[in-house]
């Protein structure tokens, strides 16, 4: 096992800035959740730097909790509602997410409001390059990876009752106004490459006003992997979800090709030899997400989707700086991602240059 796979693997003790009263949990459950039964027992995921998820073992099963953290956040952050609603709503279409159990908006329990749902048992991989694997089994990971995220964009989100879960169109007008925002209200330093993304970005969006769900960091460690088979079965961590613009999702999940080692754990698949290990080629993996959704020419104007997230991505991490700063940063890594701010906005200024 990596050292990245080893470390956001499994589960450790509660944090002490996300401890909680669990006994009143337990009989929360009780009262909420058909067929619990005690005694409880309470473990925090490694992985994950937003809302702090824990393990919860009891005589009558496995579940997973998914909770705002505690102190001072930022506006319209860690909206577990929205979670609790997009996955209820996607795993009735028949989409592979965890079956959702109940929502507590109650802050007296937990101190913060919460949800529940099951927890899905199977692989979660930490390394891009997928070590350990061969090339047959890597390039039919790839495969279904993206005919799950085209499988996203596809659905008709109207129909399952996600009509009014965003506002279509305008959306990277709206994006970049409001990650500007929460970039400004974690700014710890002046980045000038990320300054001149935020003057550069509102003027050079591209005209093509598409919408569907947008998961928002959708990424392979943001997936359950059957245990055996190269097959999700449930995409986690839908804390950025919306209705939202389809390239906006799959040019984050690009990233991957263009992400070198910046300190924030995976270090992308650049200068891999993706031929040899069984992994796509950009183009090729581009060409297949097309032929999926029906896009047809391709993805013009890739530098902007790429600057944009790049910018996007920055001022998530700023973001997690502001909570290491406020001492409610849910991964025991967060300090880590801090680093990255500037190398970040660095590279999505590159992108907007070569996009002129």
């Amino acid at each position: 096992m990596s050292a990245r796979q080893e470390k956001n693997t499994g589960t450790r003790e509660v944090g002490t800035a996300h401890r909680f009263d669990e006994a009143r949990l337990a009989a929360y459950l009780d009262a909420h959740v058909p067929g619990f039964r005690g005694p409880l027992t309470v473990a925090q995921f490694k992985g994950g730097q937003s809302n702090p998820t824990y393990l919860l073992s009891a005589d009558s099963g496995t579940y997973v909790l998914r909770r705002k953290p505690p102190g001072k956040l930022l506006k319209s952050a860690h909206a577990v509602d929205r979670e609790y609603r997009v996955i209820s709503a996607l795993h009735a279409s028949g989409f592979p997410v965890p079956r959702s159990i109940a929502l507590c908006e109650d802050d007296s329990v937990l101190g913060t409001s919460f949800y529940l749902m099951e927890f899905v048992e199977g692989r979660i991989l930490w390394e891009l390059d997928l070590p350990g694997m061969n090339p047959a089994e890597r390039a039919a990971i790839y495969d279904n990876v993206n005919e799950t995220l085209a499988r996203l964009h596809n659905t008709d989100y109207a129909a399952i009752g996600l009509a009014d879960f965003g506002v279509p169109g305008n959306y990277f007008e709206r994006q970049i106004s409001r990650w500007t925002r929460q970039y400004r209200a974690s700014e710890t330093r002046v980045v000038a490459s990320m300054d001149k993304l935020i003057d550069w970005l509102p003027d050079s969006v591209p005209d093509d006003e598409s919408a569907s769900i947008v998961h928002g960091d959708f990424r392979l460690d943001n997936m359950v992997l059957h245990p055996t088979e190269p097959r999700v079965i449930a995409v986690l961590d839908w804390e950025l979800s919306t209705i939202g613009h389809p390239l906006s999702d799959f040019m984050y999940h690009l990233m991957a090709w263009h992400m070198p080692d910046i300190g924030i754990g995976s270090i992308g698949l650049v200068g891999k030899p993706l031929a040899n290990l069984g992994i796509p080629h950009e183009e090729d993996y581009v060409a297949r997400y097309c032929q999926r959704t029906g896009r047809q020419g391709g993805i013009p104007g890739r530098h902007f989707y790429l600057a944009f997230n790049f910018f996007r991505l920055a001022a998530i991490l700023q973001g997690i700086a502001g909570r290491v700063r406020d001492g409610t940063a849910a991964s025991a890594h967060a300090s880590e991602a801090v680093k990255a701010v500037q190398p970040l906005a660095d590279l999505g200024w590159q992108h907007a240059a070569k996009h002129g």
